[in-house]
């Protein structure tokens, strides 16, 4: 029986008299070839969506299309499976799901695009959510992320139409009705193939350090998966790597370059083939109060029978880890051992600081303190995954950042990770009562890690209270000064003290516009200084972080202990979302082409001079009687074996990525991109070619050997964090040795 509604639609009685509507008429769809595509459109819309997604974000982010044929065919595998999920239902569910993947598939491009234009760097799935959970949801970025959209709202336009096509065209022209199970066959079929022609294209003969087939098989090398393999492969492996780990290929050759480099003057030697570092200081006169050189070389290493270990490792990774130990040539002592044994120390990491912004003019406490110790001409600060956290892993640990998955820092403090050779720890074990400060909320996890690390561990919500404005808000930026005023009583009667600070008031970003605190605040001090606008707000930060180690230095003094107190101040990083800036305090160009290119985004491939990364690293006592000048090149983690070797602590040379910068050691700087420095010359992966420094002599032979030689160091000690983090491998060399600060504020 049939009746009219009242809206004039025809409705149904079934044979219990139950109401059932009329089927709903649906607008009359094409016919001829506009049929069967639409018949076939949900089946192909997912393939071309997802080549479309990541041909437009390799474009707009400037990324080589040389892998094209492999993010094509990774695009349309993943196209054809997800089409499975959209073929197979109700028509409206279909439709709904084909709604949702392109919403989910747009966000994910938008969100990459942003984390690579504010962070510098590509993040994987679980990397994304560990940052913004762990970083008040990006609260503290918000002003960046503002700013990021504003910039890239073409891209973000871009990476968005997919959501604007098939609501307004697709759900009009696309047939969503449910296809014959056998289409589906066809389809999975079409996903299986496409598949593995990518797997075959990965692995044929691809040039370079950084291969499709090898970044197909590991965890690390995040910017480099992106541009190979495609966003989307590159987050289905971290989510498989997650799952079910990583079959590690390590390498068991540890032959270190058997190449002595015969450098010349000009290359940072004193013309007799030793470093001027080595030679620098040479005369008592140059040691704090009146102290003899140290005359024992014999090597900093620690009775640990790592042949042992190896062999009854608990798995292969642990075995490779102690042989590579083991083969690690070790830094002997020297005239700078024990140099301040017994010594107070202050640790500042400061955020996103370049030596470039020093001045004696703006900062002259920076100035006086990083001319006046030891002086290191050659000090590089690269930028690693994670910018902050991996600039203190490498301060704190000696130790490179993993490459992406896990952030070292924050996971080592949820798994309780020994870090024996932390200053904390090693202070601790000599009975000095370790604190650290943080003028801001739990960021990258600090409370667990840094705590975890050996410091009682001071921030916002404990033990800390913010600075707030005239209105009862917090200020953002914090105040450095107010910082060092609020705890610097809380240890001066606590000797010997070890202080950590990971300052604040450099963080970005850098305007006046009310968005920074510190750059308000100091903005008279760089009016007159005639540089622009941007660069001014960030010499006003810098300006602040030196008024704090100017009171910090004044109240030493005060107390009679700066003459018993070393200092040790390094940044984290540069200032990577103002490339421009550090070229303006610089007064030249490390870049190709238009530094504004990368005013959002750090892309090492334009980095022509690393220079860029050229950095401030300050090691200082008031007992200083005279300047050490250092000339040989070093980078963040070396300053934890040079600290403990200055301090007369017992560590092991062999078991850190960095050695003593004091020492005969081989110098060795490694950027995240692959790319290395040393004594001897610079390494470039994006165009494959070494150069000699001035005054190294190299055959076409020996540069060869020479850098696969170092390739092989460079990777092995980059190896490093990820394993003994994920086996807490120091513990299986010292067990049980972890602990606590008994520093109470």
């Amino acid at each position: 029986m049939t009746e009219h509604g009242r809206s004039g639609s025809y409705r149904e009685r079934n044979e219990y008299g139950n109401v059932k509507e009329a089927p709903r008429r649906r607008g009359r769809r094409p016919k001829g070839v506009l049929g069967f595509l639409s018949v076939l459109g949900p089946i192909l819309y997912f393939p071309m969506m997802l080549f479309y997604l990541e041909f437009f974000f390799h474009i707009y982010m400037g990324e080589s299309l040389r892998y094209l044929p492999i993010w094509l065919l990774f695009s349309v595998s993943l196209g054809f499976f997800l089409s499975l999920f959209a073929i197979n239902f109700s028509f409206r569910v279909n439709r709904i799901i084909t709604y949702v993947l392109t919403i989910i598939c747009s966000l994910v491009y938008c969100i990459e695009m942003m984390t690579k234009k504010i962070l510098a760097q590509y993040y994987q799935l679980f990397s994304i959510a560990e940052t913004a959970a762990g970083n008040n949801l990006l609260g503290d970025y918000m002003n960046s992320i503002l700013r990021g959209i504003a910039t890239n709202i073409f891209g973000l336009i871009l990476m968005l139409l997919p959501i604007v096509f098939i609501y307004v065209i697709g759900r009009n022209f696309y047939n969503f009705k449910r296809k014959y199970i056998g289409l589906s066959g066809v389809v999975f079929g079409a996903f299986v193939v496409t598949h593995l022609l990518a797997l075959l294209v990965i692995h044929l003969p691809w040039s370079g350090d950084y291969t499709p087939a090898s970044l197909y098989a590991t965890d690390t090398g995040v910017d480099d998966q992106v541009e190979q393999l495609g966003v989307m492969t590159m987050l289905r492996l971290d989510l498989k790597h997650s799952i079910f780990g990583v079959d590690r290929k390590l390498d068991d050759n540890f032959e270190e370059p058997t190449f002595s480099a015969d450098i010349s003057t000009e290359a940072g030697t004193d013309g007799t083939g030793e470093s001027q570092a080595a030679n620098a200081g040479g005369s008592s006169n140059l040691l704090p109060n009146g102290a003899q050189p140290n005359t024992d070389t014999s090597p900093n290493v620690m009775n640990v029978d790592l042949e042992t270990l190896a062999a009854n490792a608990p798995n292969d990774d642990v075995a490779w880890l102690c042989n590579y130990f083991n083969s690690v040539t070790p830094t002997n002592k020297n005239q700078y051992t024990g140099m301040f044994e017994g010594y107070n120390v202050i640790f500042l990491t400061v955020e996103g600081l370049t030596g470039y912004a020093i001045s004696e003019e703006l900062t002259p406490t920076l100035y006086k303190l990083s001319h006046e110790g030891f002086v290191f001409n050659n000090f590089y600060t690269a930028l690693h995954y994670t910018s902050t956290s991996g600039g203190e892993c490498q301060n704190l640990l000696g130790l490179y950042p993993k490459n992406g998955g896990q952030t070292i820092l924050p996971d080592s403090g949820d798994m309780g990770t020994n870090w024996y050779f932390s200053l904390a720890q090693q202070l601790n074990r000599a009975g000095y009562n370790s604190v650290g400060y943080h003028a801001n909320r739990n960021m990258y996890n600090r409370y667990a890690s840094h705590t975890n690390l050996g410091y009682t561990w001071i921030q916002k919500d404990a033990g800390f209270t913010m600075e707030t404005n005239e209105s009862g808000s917090e200020i953002w930026p914090q105040s450095d000064l107010y910082c060092m005023e609020q705890t610097v009583d809380q240890y001066l009667s606590n000797q010997p003290f070890n202080v950590y600070y990971m300052t604040i008031s450099g963080h970005m970003e850098y305007n006046f516009d009310g968005g920074n605190a510190m750059s308000t605040k100091n903005r008279d001090a760089v009016s007159g200084t005639g540089y622009s606008e941007t660069t001014q707000a960030y010499l006003a930060t810098v300006i602040e972080c030196d008024k704090a180690v100017e009171y910090l230095i004044q109240r030493l003094e005060e107390a009679g202990i700066a003459d018993q107190t070393l200092i040790v101040l390094a940044p984290d990083h540069i200032p990577y979302f103002n490339v421009a800036a550090i070229e303006e305090l610089a007064g030249q160009t490390f870049t190709s082409g238009d530094s504004s290119e990368l005013a959002n985004s750090l892309d090492e491939s334009m980095i022509t001079d690393y220079n860029l990364y050229k950095n401030t690293l300050i090691i200082w006592s008031a007992s200083m009687e005279e300047p050490v000048q250092v000339d040989k090149i070093c980078c963040q983690v070396d300053i934890l074996p040079t600290v403990s070797n200055l301090l007369g602590l017992e560590y092991d040379s062999r078991m850190l990525s960095g050695t003593d910068i004091l020492s005969d050691s081989q110098a060795l700087v490694a950027f995240n991109s692959g790319c290395w420095l040393t004594e001897a010359g610079y390494y470039n992966r994006y165009t494959g070619t070494f150069t000699p420094a001035a005054g190294v002599s190299m055959d076409a032979a020996q540069q060869e050997e020479y850098v696969a030689a170092m390739k092989r160091v460079v990777n092995n000690r980059r190896t490093l964090s990820d394993i003994i983090l994920n086996n807490d491998a120091y513990n299986y060399i010292f067990p049980d040795t972890k602990n606590s600060s008994s520093f109470a504020p």
